[in-house]
């Protein structure tokens, strides 16, 4: 059975038991991880830890913690925790977030993010392990740190989430994955290079890290509805300078500029109206199953090794999930 994994939006209007029973629902019908989002609202950990209690088999990812918002000994405390009640299914992702979350929402610096991460990763690999850490990076310092009797049995998988070209090659020198945020088609083989180029600078092996990505899937017959919650989801995202960057990287320069028009004159909702269908047809999918299961195929065959489906939910959000998660079930 090919690999296919779920991504939960962590939506507020979604019940502890709701997330509980989409958990349970994605295991019985075969998927082999969920990845939880954080940004506002609640946040990952404790609602992995849900799905953890409800659950026996299928892999738990955070997709993904904001490393600026945490230190080091604590992100590694919160992974030996959750490994701990997941009996070892337990991924870790990791990624930047953004400046104006990271330095307007939680009151820190957000500098030099690259550094940073890597620093991050280098640390928590070590705790997880069982090592007392002291580390002098370019960008943090510890001493002494460690988990004490606490080191997890199975220590967990470390992804970073990547758009960019440097942090593509970080993942591959550094994690055991990457987590591609969006999953353009048109750019995917250049991503997945650039991974491999950072694992052979570094002296690994590429196949060694995973190739994992997002795909925004909206399992729908109202292909109207389907296309505009698409266009909404990349409106969102085109609000944040690192994701105008990518989307520019993947050939939509006009659709970025018109976007930004709208953003400016303070008329977000036009915002999605720039997004046209060819933009759609490259950064997700809208139609009966038949069609999301073959671009989920294309991914896969172009190197998407662990693809991960994101709903775009169409009506009911818990109704949408339970249709999405059968219908496409591997």
């Amino acid at each position: 059975m090919a690999f296919l994994g779920l991504r939960l939006g962590n939506e507020s209007q979604l019940s502890v038991a709701d997330i509980q029973s989409l958990g349970d629902l994605a295991e019985e019908h075969g998927y082999e991880e969920i990845w939880m989002t954080e940004g506002a609202g609640r946040d990952s950990l404790t609602q992995l830890t849900a799905i953890a209690t409800a659950t026996s088999r299928i892999g738990l990812g955070t997709g993904i913690l904001p490393m600026f918002s945490r230190t080091p000994l604590i992100t590694a405390m919160s992974s030996a925790g959750l490994a701990a009640v997941s009996d070892g299914r337990f991924i870790l992702g990791l990624g930047v977030g953004n400046r104006p979350a990271t330095e307007d929402g939680h009151g820190v610096a957000y500098n030099q993010p690259i550094e940073h991460l890597r620093d991050m990763v280098n640390i928590i690999r070590n705790l997880l392990q069982g090592e007392v850490v002291s580390h002098r990076g370019k960008a943090i310092t510890v001493s002494g740190a460690s988990l004490g009797d606490a080191r997890p049995e199975k220590p967990a998988p470390i992804y970073i989430a990547a758009l960019g070209p440097r942090m593509l090659q970080l993942a591959g020198e550094v994690a055991d994955g990457v987590l591609l945020s969006w999953t353009a088609a048109s750019y995917l083989k250049e991503a997945i290079q650039l991974v491999r180029d950072g694992a052979i600078q570094a002296g690994r092996d590429p196949s060694e890290v995973a190739i994992s990505g997002y795909l925004r899937v909206a399992v729908t017959d109202d292909l109207a509805a389907g296309r505009n919650n698409l266009r909404r989801e990349i409106a969102r995202y085109a609000g944040g300078s690192h994701y105008q960057s990518y989307f520019r990287n993947t050939g939509f320069d006009a659709e970025m500029a018109e976007a930004l028009i709208a953003r400016d004159h303070a008329d977000n909702p036009a915002m999605a109206g720039a997004i046209g269908e060819k933009m759609q047809s490259e950064l997700g999918v809208v139609g009966p199953a038949e069609v999301c299961q073959a671009r989920i195929e294309e991914l896969r065959a172009m190197g998407l090794t662990k693809p991960v489906i994101a709903p775009l939910t169409v009506g009911d959000i818990k109704d949408s999930y339970q249709r999405t998660i059968k219908a496409l079930a591997p």
